[in-house]
């Protein structure tokens, strides 16, 4: 499989603009929940990306001994056997501003290190793949050389959610509800990818978004 680089008319930041000053490239990859930007994410990496996933890099994060301090701190109750229980901390963090606020603030002074820990074990001038749920929230998007979003309607989004992790469809709403909404990405984005059908139709225009913005390194 041969890696992949960014075309040249998509470069548009030097390194010293970029998301943590580095050399390569970055192509923000970002969704709302339940709408198939992981998905997306793998068929890119079967393509020749190089991924790096904010998801991973926040759960590597939250093993950490300071990270389940605060939390014994901040909710009590997501912590059995010393290790978190993600569902009953996921409630608690939609449904409480205070923890939500001192969660998010601990996690991403964290980032930069784990970001440049991850791209130090990728190959050198590859094109990057930043697999990142809060792209246009945190303002990264203003720091990589492309944004894609996976989109969904909110409805689609909430049937998935209920499915996927079987939750209440109030819960699904809530979360929902504490994102930026969807059409609201969808007007920041410089290329949306509609994924309201299945996997192969997915496939098919991933592989033709990347194959329009990059080739063979």
């Amino acid at each position: 499989m041969s890696l992949l680089k960014l075309n040249s008319k998509y470069c548009k930041l030097s390194p010293e603009q970029r998301l943590y000053n580095i050399d390569q490239p970055i192509i923000g990859l970002t969704g709302g929940i339940a709408t198939g930007k992981s998905t997306a994410s793998s068929i890119m990496k079967s393509m020749g990306a190089s991924i790096i996933d904010a998801d991973g890099l926040v759960k590597m994060i939250y093993q950490s001994d300071d990270t389940k301090k605060l939390v014994k701190e901040l909710a009590p109750e997501s912590i059995f056997n010393s290790e978190i229980d993600f569902k009953k901390l996921r409630e608690r963090f939609f449904s409480d501003s205070t923890v939500k606020s001192r969660l998010e603030t601990h996690i991403y002074s964290h980032m930069p290190q784990k970001f440049k820990e991850a791209i130090e074990k990728l190959p050198k001038k590859s094109l990057i793949i930043y697999d990142v749920p809060l792209l246009f929230e945190k303002s990264i998007d203003k720091l990589v050389d492309v944004s894609v979003l996976i989109y969904a309607p909110k409805e689609v989004q909430v049937t998935r959610l209920v499915k996927r992790d079987g939750i209440d469809p109030k819960l699904a709403q809530t979360i929902l509800a504490n994102q930026m909404p969807i059409e609201d990405k969808k007007k920041l984005a410089q290329f949306t990818i509609e994924n309201t059908s299945d996997i192969k139709h997915l496939d098919k225009k991933v592989r033709k978004f990347l194959e329009a913005v990059s080739s063979k390194l």
